[in-house]
């Protein structure tokens, strides 16, 4: 059996793999993953390598994907399940990671920390400016109450925030227990001092945030996007912004990443950016990693299928 790891794997998931009697466990990258194709059996990736059809049509043998985050946005699923490829998962493997790095974003808006730091490097002294305000109090809107969007409540709970989400497909006994109260859209848009994305992408919420949307928040609505880049309407987002609307931005994935030079967006001064890093800590990735290499053990000497996202006929 051979084993194909075409991206950085979590050490302990790649001993994991070495473990098993007979498999012969390839360690690549995105780069020269593609000449090992040929023998396959599973094939291990996180972002960066895009399995579509011509990979596919390489690996003839292959029976496993293997991802090692939550999101398949470089799979192209149709695809495998016509080659009979399983394509697994690891949900809620970063969904602390994600959510700190969401309520990050939001005390940064909150207290403009990252341009408080700026201005004090460059040698000025700027106390009045940087007038902040406190998240204790505030509304929170959670689109998506998934693992992400649970992980971000329990903490904005610990900030003594009013949290309200939508999500019409979440038991509403974990909402309550959570202490979140679920809403309709256009409730949460009105109700909302921030609101956080934690949704996948659908026909229904590609580009959700648009202009129509900005008009149903206060005024002074801040957003925090960790989720996927294709929610928002980038250029009605800035027009927002612009008119005051919105009062900040916090942006870790974008609709092209990384996005073209020049983005209007990134050159807006309440914007704040970083580069797709919300699952991107040493435990989230230890423990995707781990997950996804049990998963796929599990389905090739068992037959069982943990997380998987597709479906397929057995036998291959």
């Amino acid at each position: 059996m051979k084993i194909l790891v075409a991206e950085p794997l979590a050490a302990a998931g790649v001993e994991l793999l070495k473990a098993q009697p007979g498999w012969d466990v390839v360690i690549s990258n995105p780069k020269e993953y593609a000449q090992h194709l040929g023998d396959a059996d599973a094939l291990f990736v996180r972002s960066a390598v895009k399995v579509n059809a011509d990979v596919l049509a390489k690996a003839p043998k292959l029976r496993v994907i293997g991802r090692a985050g939550v999101g398949v946005d470089n799979v192209d699923l149709p695809a495998a399940t016509a080659a009979n490829v399983l394509v697994m998962n690891t949900p809620g493997g970063n969904a602390v990671a994600v959510a700190e790095h969401t309520l990050g974003f939001m005390l940064c808006m909150a207290r403009s920390i990252p341009q408080a730091t700026e201005s004090t490097k460059s040698g000025k002294w700027e106390k009045k400016k940087f007038m902040g305000s406190e998240l204790r109090g505030k509304t929170l809107g959670i689109l998506g109450l998934g693992y992400i969007g649970q992980e971000v409540a329990k903490r904005a709970r610990g900030f003594e925030m009013k949290i309200v989400a939508r999500d019409p497909f979440v038991n509403p006994k974990i909402a309550a227990d959570l202490g979140v109260s679920l809403v309709t859209l256009d409730e949460l848009y009105a109700q909302s001092d921030y609101i956080t994305l934690h949704v996948g992408i659908t026909k229904e919420t590609n580009k959700m945030l648009n202009d129509a949307a900005f008009a149903k928040m206060k005024t002074g609505v801040r957003i925090v996007n960790c989720a996927r880049g294709e929610l928002i309407d980038d250029a009605a987002l800035v027009r927002a912004i612009q008119s005051g609307k919105v009062a900040g931005a916090s942006i870790d994935v974008f609709e092209t990443e990384p996005p073209p030079a020049g983005d209007p967006l990134l050159a807006q001064e309440t914007v704040l950016a970083t580069p797709h890093i919300g699952g991107s800590t040493g435990e989230a990735q230890e423990i995707v990693g781990v997950r996804i290499v049990e998963q796929v053990v599990e389905y090739l000497q068992r037959g069982v299928a943990v997380n998987a996202v597709n479906a397929v006929a057995a036998g291959k």
